[in-house]
C-alpha cells in the first residue's frame, strides 16, 4: 500500500466536479492537506510544456484529472480542440513526471476510448478492438494515446503509471452548462426549466434507445484514491457500476423523481451516440477492492436535489 501521508500530490483538475471528490478522499485516505498542489488552468496551462515541467518538480504523485470535455454537442463543434488539448496536456505531463522522478502518475482515461460496438459489458480486453464512436472518437482516441504512453514508459523506464477508465460520472456540483454537459445534468436542467416555464413537453435527442451506465462521482473518486493506493500493472482498469439504463428509462426516471407528467418528444434526427455502454468492473474489485456503493435512483436523487437549490 503507498502511504498517502508525507507524500506531495498533484491533482490536475483537482478544482473540478471530480477533482473535488479526489481531494476529499485522498484527505480521507491519511494524505495531507498541505501537500497537495491543485494547479489552476489560468496558472498552469498544461498544453505548454514548461508548465507541465514546473509542476512536476520536487512531486511525488500526480492524478491527472484535468481534460477538455463535453456531451454530444460540444464533441460535434469542437472535435479538433478536443483532440488537440487532451493529448498535448497529457503526454506532456508524462513525460514531465517521468523526467522529475515522480514516484506514480495516475491517469483518468475515458470510456469513450472503448470502440462503437463492443460486446457488454466492456472488458478492459476489447480496448482496442474497434474505432470508437464517431462523436467522441477525437477525444476518446486522444486519452487513449496516454494508456500507450504510460505502458511504453513502464516497459523501457519503469515508470510506474496507471490508466483508469470511468464510466460516466454524475452527482452533485457536476457541470449543468447546456453547451458542453453530458446526459444526466443536461436532462436534469431541461426538466427544471420546463417547469419553471409551465411547459407541457420536453424535447431530447435521439430515440432513447441507447443504454448507459453511470457512477457517482463520490464513487468514482474513491475507486481513484484505491487505484493510486494499491494498484501498480500497465492494464487499464474500468470504474463502474455494472448497471445499465437506456436513455429512455433514465428519462422517465428523472421525470418521476421531478414530478414531471410532460410528454417526451424524441429528436430522432438528433444523434445517438455509442448504441450501449456498460462495464466489467472484475477487475477493480480483484486488483484493490473497489466496489461502488451510492444506488442509482439514492445518486439521481442527491443530484436533483443540490440543482434545485443551485440553479444555474
Amino acid at each position: 500500500m503507498l502511504n498517502l501521508s508525507e507524500k506531495k500530490i498533484v491533482v490536475t483538475g483537482g478544482a473540478g466536479f471530480l477533482g473535488r471528490q479526489v481531494v476529499d478522499q485522498l484527505l480521507k485516505a491519511g494524505a495531507n492537506s498541505d501537500k497537495i498542489t491543485i494547479p489552476r488552468s489560468h496558472e498552469y496551462d498544461l498544453r505548454v510544456l514548461e508548465n507541465c515541467q514546473k509542476l512536476a518538480d520536487q512531486q511525488d504523485i500526480i492524478i491527472h484529472l484535468a481534460a477538455h470535455v463535453g456531451g454530444i454537442g460540444l464533441n460535434r463543434e469542437k472535435p479538433a480542440e478536443l483532440f488537440y488539448d487532451n493529448l498535448m496536456m497529457g503526454t506532456q505531463l508524462i513525460h514531465s513526471a517521468y523526467l522529475s522522478g515522480v514516484e506514480k502518475f495516475v491517469c483518468v482515461g475515458t470510456i469513450c476510448a472503448y470502440p462503437k460496438f463492443t460486446p457488454v459489458p466492456f472488458k478492459e480486453d476489447d480496448l482496442w478492438d474497434g474505432y470508437p464512436e464517431e462523436t467522441n472518437a477525437p477525444y476518446g482516441i486522444a486519452k487513449k494515446a496516454l494508456l500507450v504512453q504510460l505502458q511504453s514508459y513502464r516497459q523501457q523506464y519503469g515508470f510506474d503509471g496507471i490508466y483508469l477508465l470511468p464510466v460516466n460520472l454524475y452527482g452533485p456540483q457536476d457541470n449543468f452548462n447546456p453547451r458542453s454537459s453530458h446526459v444526466i445534468p443536461a436532462l436534469i436542467r431541461k426538466v427544471y426549466e420546463a417547469q419553471e416555464k409551465g411547459e407541457k413537453s420536453l424535447a431530447v435527442w435521439g430515440d432513447g434507445s441507447p443504454t448507459r451506465e453511470f457512477l457517482y462521482s463520490t464513487d468514482a473518486a474513491r475507486g481513484i484514491v484505491m487505484a493510486t493506493q494499491f494498484y501498480n500493472e500497465s492494464e487499464p482498469v474500468n470504474l463502474g457500476t455494472n448497471y445499465e439504463i437506456s436513455i429512455k428509462d433514465l428519462v422517465e426516471l428523472i421525470c418521476e423523481l421531478m414530478e414531471f407528467e410532460g410528454e417526451i418528444i424524441w429528436e430522432t434526427d438528433q444523434p445517438n451516440g455509442q448504441p450501449r455502454r456498460c462495464l466489467d468492473t472484475t477487475r477493480a474489485q480483484e486488483k484493490f477492492g473497489f466496489v461502488a456503493l451510492m444506488s442509482f435512483r439514492d445518486g439521481l436523487k442527491n443530484t436533483i436535489d443540490w440543482y434545485r437549490q443551485n440553479p444555474q
